[in-house]
């Protein structure tokens, strides 16, 4: 059975950095916090949680004082950074570049929205970490959009500035821009792209890739929105593509009769757990084979 890794597959800049920020703290220190998963992916998680790395929740976050938290890369509103100065928290900061600039231009795009009642729009995933923290630049006023069902809680007597989660995939926001053209033929639209290319990028890689092969095993982290929509990419490609999140979940009966597996994951996948479950499969095959 031929069994081969995507070489596009594994972490973004923007986590790679995060976990380089958090492990390096961690040599100079035996703990450190991080205000939510550092990643979506259960086993990076629990590689550095024995490195002493300690997960919080935001909740817990606003209990504490005179301590050190990570941010990590897809960014925080104003109000971690007001209550961190307020408390003694030290933030080692780690949010993504990328995700850095959306949020000041977010901010510049609100300060302005007073001037001439535009409403702020962010396509993105409701709930989702960096969603919160551009939203946040926005007092909570900007509207979250994920799909064109809910363009309809658009007022559509205000111009509308547009703005995307950096991890979301194109089409789905050319499908968006599309319809929300259609809808506002009297009001002034402004449409940012800002995608993060490095992601958006992977996309035609990974069709290619998902076509080569009878069998796609697809890893990635259950709460991952980037693996959630790579997985769907493959999986219009390949319909015999199976998504995992740890080697447990892999079934022997998917290989019978396969004779060429493809394995990729998310920009939140590590290209560790992509290699484990290329030698579990080759493992596999040889056993059953004795």
């Amino acid at each position: 059975m031929k069994i081969e890794v995507d070489k596009g597959s594994g972490f973004c800049f923007g986590v790679v950095e995060a976990i380089r920020r958090a492990e390096e703290r961690l040599e100079q220190d035996t703990h450190l916090f991080c205000l939510g998963d550092i990643v979506h992916n259960n086993s990076e998680v629990e590689r550095l949680k024995k490195k002493g790395l300690t997960t919080i929740s935001h909740e817990q976050f606003f209990t504490m004082s005179n301590t050190t938290v990570l941010l990590r890369a897809h960014g925080e509103p104003p109000e971690i950074y007001k209550y961190a100065q307020e408390n003694n928290i030290k933030l080692v900061d780690a949010t993504c570049p990328v995700v850095l600039k959306l949020q000041k231009r977010i901010l510049k795009s609100y300060e302005n929205s007073a001037k001439d009642n535009s409403q702020l729009v962010i396509y993105g995933k409701k709930g989702h970490a960096e969603v919160n923290g551009l939203v946040g630049q926005t007092k909570g006023a900007a509207l979250v959009v994920e799909g064109i069902e809910d363009l309809e809680q658009l007022d559509y007597t205000r111009p509308i500035v547009l703005y995307s989660q950096t991890t979301k995939g194109l089409e789905g926001l050319h499908l968006l821009t599309g319809e929300l053209k259609n809808k506002t033929s009297n009001v002034p639209v402004k449409i940012h792209d800002t995608i993060c290319r490095q992601v958006a990028n992977r996309i035609p890689g990974i069709k290619k890739f998902a076509a080569r092969f009878e069998l796609v095993l697809f890893v990635s982290g259950k709460k991952s929105s980037n693996g959630k929509m790579l997985f769907d990419i493959c999986s219009s490609v390949n319909p015999n593509t199976k998504f995992i999140s740890e080697l447990c979940e892999i079934n022997s009966d998917w290989f019978l009769n396969i004779d060429s597996v493809g394995i990729c994951g998310a920009t939140s996948t590590p290209k560790q757990l992509l290699e484990e479950v290329a030698g579990y499969l080759a493992q596999l095959e040889l056993d059953q084979n004795v």
